[in-house]
C-alpha cells in the first residue's frame, strides 16, 4: 500500500492562540499511521495565522478523513480543510 501526502489548512479560532502549542496538539491528535512532515504558516487577516501541516497517511480507505476529524476536535481549531493531496 502506498502513502498520500495532504496539505491541510487549519484555522485557529482566535488570533491570540499560541501557534506552537496548537501545532503540538495537532501532532498529538494524529491517528495511528499518520505523521506530520512539516508545517507552514500563512498570515490570513486581522492577525489570524493559518497552519498548513503536510500530513503523510497510508493510502487506504478513508484517506484524510480521519486526520480531518481529529484536527477538528483539537482545542483552538476553528476549521480544517484539505488544500492539496498527492500520492508519494
Amino acid at each position: 500500500m502506498g502513502k498520500v501526502a495532504a496539505k491541510i489548512k487549519v484555522m485557529p479560532n482566535s488570533p491570540e492562540i499560541d501557534l506552537d502549542e496548537l501545532q503540538e496538539r495537532l501532532e498529538t491528535a494524529l491517528p495511528e499511521g499518520a505523521k506530520i512532515n512539516g508545517v507552514e504558516r500563512e498570515n490570513v487577516a486581522f492577525g489570524l495565522v493559518a497552519l498548513y501541516p503536510t500530513v503523510i497517511v497510508p493510502d487506504g480507505s478513508g484517506g484524510t478523513e480521519t486526520v480531518e476529524d481529529e484536527f477538528s476536535n483539537v482545542e483552538g481549531v476553528e476549521s480544517v480543510g484539505v488544500e492539496n493531496v498527492g500520492r508519494i
